[in-house]
């Protein structure tokens, strides 16, 4: 492709952020159920400011949390992508994939479809060694998400330091994927 930063799998086009993005992307982040793994939903405010920050790492790197459009609608469905997450966490420095989807979008399979490609990119183009994902435990479609994109579990659960203490969704469970075990299911 010509654009480093956008890349496509078969239904969907993972790319740069765009303006008309931030209003779909802000409800989004209000939805309560949409965010209910997260510490709170966030305000118009914080959405745009979010919405600018992936917006500018992209164009720093290349890479990070593309906003999702799928191709025959050109609809914006969310975000899917690969992060350096700011906090510091238990198993940091680290990169990781991570995805938030509109609800209408969910049960589509396009959460999963579009961190194929996320990975690809990670191991393929950026050739890191290892990708992680964590979320709440009881986040049972995200983490059935990282399964099936052949993550393993680790046994243990940490406390996410940008959680507030006493959160419900304070404690996580970890998700990693190493190069060489992408490349045996990739080709398996």
């Amino acid at each position: 492709m010509s654009d480093p930063q956008t890349y496509e799998t078969e239904r969907l086009i993972l790319r740069q952020w765009k303006p008309s993005d931030r209003a779909p992307f802000a409800a989004l982040n209000g939805d309560p159920v949409a965010m209910e793994f997260l510490p709170s939903a966030y305000t118009r405010e914080q959405s745009d400011a979010l919405a600018d920050r992936l917006e500018g790492l992209i164009a720093e790197r290349s890479w990070g949390l593309w906003a999702v459009e799928v191709k025959d609608t050109s609809a914006f469905a969310g975000f899917v992508g690969l992060h350096v997450p700011r906090a510091e966490l238990p198993f940091s420095p680290c990169v990781e994939i991570g995805w938030r989807m509109l609800r209408e979008f969910w049960g589509k399979g396009y959460a999963t479809e579009a961190a194929r490609e996320a990975l690809r990119v990670g191991f393929e183009v950026l050739d890191l060694a290892e990708i992680v994902s964590f979320t709440a435990p009881a986040n049972t479609r995200s983490w059935a998400v990282m399964e099936r994109l052949g993550m393993t579990r680790d046994p243990a659960t940490f406390e996410h330091p940008d959680v507030p203490e006493g959160h419900p969704v304070r404690t996580h469970c970890l998700y990693r994927l190493g190069r060489d075990e992408w490349l045996k299911n990739k080709k398996a």
